[in-house]
């Protein structure tokens, strides 16, 4: 079920966004060569709380960590361990904030030094992806509109689009209506309503879209062991049009990276 959310609501979520975008921005300084990923957690959870919000993810569903670290193969929900991260890894971070009643959820791929050109692009590729998606969530669309948007451009560099995790609402529970696929035929699904909002997240493998679960029955990787990427954004619909709740500036003020790819899906200046 949709749950359209109020102008004041928005506003409450786009804080609980802002501090998952602040927390991934916490972890850009934080994450290199060396560093093991059950560090990053540690520190994620103090951060997370010292700002006065709540780990979305800790104790959710049975959830052991804070953060959500899936390296190269692992697609997403890789659980945080004592290996230390390699040159050439590259990191999804999935973070989820519970404040003022409701949820922030989003994720960035993270590049760890030298990382080979080919999963560089595919991790290009992958957050390209992700606002053309969002793009495509505005009034009059339906959900596979979306999903559509995002498979063709990604499987037009060969990828493989991973079927069974999906997208999905978000409100005053992590996972609310509708499920928001990565595919999809143009004009099929739930209409989008004003005030919904939603957390689309391209899982783009480099090889096969299958995947298959660890033995730990959370890390999810992809069954060719190829590279997978994982880049998520929070979305309201205001005023017919997408409204971006998440950022990724701080990662990028942190990394030195100079984008203008939020502009258009901002109806209200980010006082970042």
């Amino acid at each position: 079920m949709i749950i359209p959310k109020t102008s004041e609501e928005i506003e409450l979520m786009r804080k609980s966004a802002l501090l998952v975008s602040k927390t991934l921005g916490m972890i850009a300084t934080e994450i290199k060569e060396g560093v093991t990923t059950l560090e990053l957690d540690k520190k994620a959870e103090e951060f997370i709380r010292d700002n006065g919000g709540i780990p979305g993810f800790l104790g959710l569903y049975g959830c052991p960590s804070t953060l959500l670290t899936s390296v190269n193969e692992q697609v997403v929900h890789g659980l945080p361990t004592n290996r230390p991260i390699e040159d050439g890894d590259v990191v999804s971070v999935d973070c989820g904030v519970l404040m003022n009643e409701f949820y922030g959820d989003h994720a960035y791929t993270f590049e760890i030094g030298n990382v080979a050109p080919e999963t560089k692009k595919l991790l290009q590729v992958t957050k390209e992806s992700l606002y053309i998606g969002i793009r495509e969530f505005k009034a009059g669309n339906r959900v596979e509109d979306v999903g559509n948007a995002i498979q063709k451009y990604t499987e037009s560099f060969g990828y493989g689009v991973v079927r069974e995790l999906v997208g999905h609402g978000l409100g005053k529970k992590m996972h609310e209506g509708p499920e928001m696929p990565n595919y999809g035929k143009r004009g099929r699904g739930k209409l989008f309503v004003e005030g919904m909002v939603v957390a689309i997240e391209p899982m783009i493998n480099m090889g096969t879209k299958n995947i298959k679960t660890l033995k730990d029955n959370w890390t999810i990787v992809t069954a060719d062991k190829k590279p997978s990427a994982h880049f998520e954004h929070n979305v309201a619909l205001v005023n017919g049009k997408p409204e971006l709740l998440s950022t990724f500036q701080y990662i990028y003020d942190v990394l030195g990276i100079v984008s203008n790819e939020e502009d258009e899906f901002r109806q209200k200046a980010l006082n970042i």
